[in-house]
């Protein structure tokens, strides 16, 4: 069960999280049950019934909370979710509704807000309900959504946190972006060359079957071998093995693995606190880690630089992730 904090997290690689609590005020449905995440809202007078679904997102991905703002239609706009765009301080910037996109039918009982995020080098925004409060968890405290979830939030749900009296899904907003905008999407790019680096042995750490198996084309099409992991624990478990292995072979770490890409958010442990447990550990420590994420961006990159990051990707780059990859294994080769 999670604890509850307002205390700002300043510290990279303690394996926590600060999350933004919204809400959704939905239509009550009257011959189901409500969802895990709902609370049955006491009617005021002048106001319609209603449920309260609560949800989360990373506070690194959330530039500022806004109230709505006057908003122009965008033209050929391909789902009714993307209301249109507004300016901010001369930043034309898209508006989600994210009732219409999880299929909710919102009930607005108080003027809406919008949370603006940045994340793959994009600025988008999403409109809810109201906005609670900000958690500091651990991410073990996150749990992965289950099928039944999952399908109930057209495959939006990232992670799963349970408090006392609610729970709150956290929302995968980069699969929202990338679905209404094919070119967030991450892409190969044909002039790649995809040979040179036969023989790397790559361990990849993401909680995204998608990323990981995209990860993994990419880098076997340029020649590595490639292990996955789900998560940052089950990758440490895994660099456990290895480790041990290597020492009772008497050989160095990087016979086994050459290289370490890890996503940062993931369940259980994240790519920050993976990375700093890799280079705390005086076997493990000469590994290159390239943390391949969303939260790349100027503003956050000093993050990974702190838990001693060799390279830092945005998630979009995945060609040049192979790049880098490759880079870094022959560097430390002409050490």
């Amino acid at each position: 069960m999670a604890t509850q904090s307002t205390d700002i997290l300043l510290e990279a690689g303690t394996n926590e999280l600060e999350i933004v609590e919204f809400y959704l005020e939905e239509e009550p449905k009257a011959s189901d049950e409500a969802e895990p995440n709902q609370e049955e809202q006491v009617l005021e007078e002048g106001h319609k019934p209603s449920r309260k679904g609560f949800y989360g997102v990373n506070v690194a991905k959330v530039l500022e909370i806004i109230r709505m703002p006057k908003v122009t239609e965008m033209p050929e706009v391909s789902h009714p979710a993307v209301l249109g765009a507004f300016n901010l301080r001369s930043r034309i910037i898209p508006l989600l509704d994210l009732s219409i996109w999880l299929k909710k039918k919102r009930v607005e009982n108080e003027p809406p807000k919008v949370i603006v995020t940045e994340f793959n080098q994009v600025t988008s925004a999403f409109m809810v309900s109201g906005v609670t409060r900000i958690h500091r968890i651990s991410w073990e405290d996150v749990e992965a959504p289950n099928k039944y979830v999952s399908a109930l939030s057209s495959e939006s749900i990232t992670g799963v946190v349970k408090f006392d009296d609610r729970i709150v899904f956290i929302l995968d907003l980069e699969r929202i972006v990338s679905e209404l905008n094919p070119a967030m999407r991450l892409q190969f790019d044909d002039n790649f060359e995809l040979d040179g680096y036969s023989g790397y042995k790559a361990l990849i750490a993401d909680d995204s079957p998608l990323i990981r198996e995209m990860i993994r084309d990419m880098l076997g099409q340029a020649g590595f071998q490639v292990e996955k992991t789900n998560n940052g624990r089950e990758c440490w478990d895994r660099l456990v093995e290895i480790k041990k292995r290597a020492q009772e072979e008497e050989r160095p770490i990087t016979d086994y693995v050459q290289v370490l890409v890890s996503d940062i958010e993931m369940p259980m442990m994240d790519g920050h606190h993976l990375c700093k447990r890799v280079k705390e550990d005086p076997v493990l420590r000469d590994l290159p880690v390239i943390l391949f994420s969303s939260l790349i961006t100027d503003k956050l990159r000093h993050r990974g630089e702190t838990v001693g990051a060799d390279d830092q990707v945005s998630k979009p780059e995945i060609t040049y992730l192979a790049r880098r990859a490759a880079a870094l294994i022959e560097a430390r080769k002409a050490r």
